[in-house]
């Protein structure tokens, strides 16, 4: 069984894992917008069509979901961001992870509850800055109250299980795909010498290209509820 890999600042204790991976991917979600965005021109060639319609793409998950004008353009750059950081990470332990020893070293964040509690908290965040941006303080505690006083405490409920579902729906799907194919990998593969690696090598293929179409999804739902969640806090009851 795998070793957690940790270490200890100022009495906070970190992931070294999660840090690894979420900083391969924001380098790789770095380099790869630069190179599609180099020199843009008015007649787009085919590197910056690829990064127009990943714009248009998470523009229209915004736009969507999210009636506030305001709010839109702001969310315009952090839904496309969000998008990609995620299906980035997703895929990492699709393709590449590394152990040393028992100690996991390079895995999918994602496949970790506290990175996706992280995604779903900054979504929570920035949902309760744009209702009190477009409501006032005031104005925004008592959209809990609408349409009648009572619901208060359901709507207070709502936000604890919004968090929850956003970030452990992503979570189980990425890590029991991680878990799956190390079963194929490791526990079938190895267990009768060549005729269960011969079984199990066309096995892992298949749910290796399955898990890359759910990582997709996953990240397109995890965006699309965010503007879901957001756009409700801009809009009046």
């Amino acid at each position: 069984m795998e070793k957690p890999l940790v270490f200890e600042f100022l009495g906070l204790k970190f992931d070294l894992v999660g840090i690894i991976g979420s900083t391969l991917m924001a380098l790789a979600v770095l380099f790869i917008c630069i190179w599609l965005s180099r020199k843009v021109e008015l007649r787009p060639n085919k590197k910056q069509n690829v990064i127009e319609y990943l714009l248009n793409f998470t523009n229209g998950i915004v736009k969507d979901n999210v009636s506030d004008p305001d709010a839109q353009k702001h969310l315009s750059l952090y839904a496309f961001v969000l998008f990609l950081f995620i299906w980035f990470m997703n895929q990492l332990g699709m393709f590449l992870e590394v152990k040393v020893g028992d100690w996991m070293v390079i895995k999918s964040p994602t496949a970790d509850p506290v990175a996706t509690m992280s995604f779903a908290m900054m979504t929570l965040l920035l949902s309760f800055t744009f209702g009190v941006q477009k409501f006032g303080v005031g104005g925004y505690l008592r959209n809990y109250t609408a349409p009648v006083g009572f619901l208060l405490p359901i709507n207070l409920i709502e936000e604890f299980t919004n968090f929850l579902t956003l970030s452990l729906r992503l979570y189980g799907n990425i890590y029991a795909g991680e878990v799956l194919l190390t079963l194929l990998g490791d526990r079938l593969a190895m267990s009768g010498g060549i005729p269960t690696i011969i079984l199990a090598a066309p096995l892992a293929m298949i749910w290796q290209g399955f898990s890359v179409f759910i990582g997709s999804i996953q990240a397109y739902v995890f965006v699309t509820l965010s503007m879901v969640y957001i756009g409700k806090k801009v809009a009046k009851e």
